[in-house]
């Protein structure tokens, strides 16, 4: 409902799944989709006797350097890290593994809170704006470099039944950084391509080490320029970015609805990838409300006949806080360099202007 805010107290959950089953009767699966929820709902979901992912699993999932401990235990690759409790261990840290570094908070999502230094003055300033202590450390990572793409999987009793790859161009990080940019995101029809065994091997020693047994997990992964994959995180949860409408178009059918039965009832059928999909991000230029969306007719004259979703910026609105931005246009077709170049061509064209 509009206004009201998840609990993220598992007594408080607790409670009201109690509450509730006097009145509906037992409850007998509890899930959500929100990063923040996935550790609060394994712990009432503990308290309740109700089957799901662990509290232990949940946390390995959550907290990103305790899952990046893990990751490397088993062997996984993966970004250098450390938990840092103070500037003086930031520092030391850059010192050790030299500029770039990410400055982050270990459970974070979407690229919340996230910094990237590239010398003493950014990593400064990161610092201070994070001010890491003991009561609140923050993550800092080597900052790898390549192309960055995510890596859906569902997973049932333990073993991987399916999976989905997408391309961000550029990458998150830049996007947040410079919030002017009009990104894309690509699903390939060709998920099951060789060049993607290295990655898909990765995902699967990451899963089973962090303790997935049933669900839907995003994992956010490089391809460097040596050709080596280096994974940077997992959530135990639907990924944003409209990635889940991509799906959904790619396949013709309603992947949220799949993954709910996947969640309440551990029942997945894998569908049939019959296109690509992808999502140009349209961001305001400039500040203030939205003043104007240019491009639009020829947009449409081009690309009318791929389009599947659109969300267009209405005049006056408020500039978005999401990396999002103010509207997007998802477009789909059975090749993927089809929808590459549709996304390119749309991102030149379309231009919203704050004013």
């Amino acid at each position: 409902m509009r206004g009201v805010l998840p609990s993220f107290d598992p007594e408080q959950l607790t409670h009201a799944a109690r509450q509730l089953s006097k009145h509906r009767g037992p409850v007998h699966r509890l899930y959500g989709s929100y990063e923040q929820l996935q550790v609060p709902l394994a712990e009432a979901r503990a308290l309740l006797g109700i089957e799901g992912m662990s509290a232990e699993a949940a946390r390995n999932f959550r907290d990103k350097s305790r899952m990046k401990e893990v990751l490397r235990e088993a062997g996984v690759p993966c970004a250098r890290h450390r938990l840092v409790r103070g500037e003086a261990e930031g520092w030391g840290f850059a010192e050790e593994v030299g500029f770039p570094v990410v400055v982050k908070p270990p459970a974070g999502a979407g690229a919340e809170g996230t910094f990237r230094a590239d010398g003493a003055e950014t990593l400064g300033e990161a610092l201070r704006a994070s001010a890491p202590c003991d009561e609140r450390p923050v993550l800092m990572e080597e900052f790898v470099t390549g192309d960055e793409h995510s890596l859906e999987t569902i997973s049932v009793g333990g073993r991987a039944l399916w999976h989905s790859l997408t391309h961000y161009y550029p990458t998150p990080l830049e996007v947040v950084r410079n919030p002017w940019i009009q990104w894309r995101v690509v699903l390939p029809r060709e998920v099951d391509d060789a060049r993607y065994d290295d990655i898909r091997d990765a995902g699967s020693r990451a899963l089973e080490a962090l303790g997935m047994w049933t669900g839907l997990t995003h994992l956010e992964w490089f391809r460097r320029a040596d050709g080596s994959v280096a994974v940077s995180e997992v959530g135990a949860r639907p990924p944003g970015a409209q990635i889940t409408t991509l799906v959904s178009r790619a396949h013709d059918f309603d992947f949220l609805h799949a993954w709910a039965r996947v969640m309440v009832y551990g029942e997945f059928e894998p569908p049939e990838r019959r296109y690509a999909a992808g999502a140009a991000f349209l961001r305001g230029q400039g500040s203030g409300r939205v003043k104007a969306v240019h491009g639009l007719d020829e947009a449409e004259r081009e690309f009318g006949h791929l389009v599947t979703d659109a969300k267009i910026p209405q005049v006056g609105q408020e500039p978005s806080r999401s990396y999002e931005g103010e509207g997007y246009l998802i477009v789909r077709h059975p090749e993927t360099e089809v929808v590459k170049e549709a996304l390119l061509r749309l991102v030149s064209l379309v231009h919203v202007e704050l004013g």
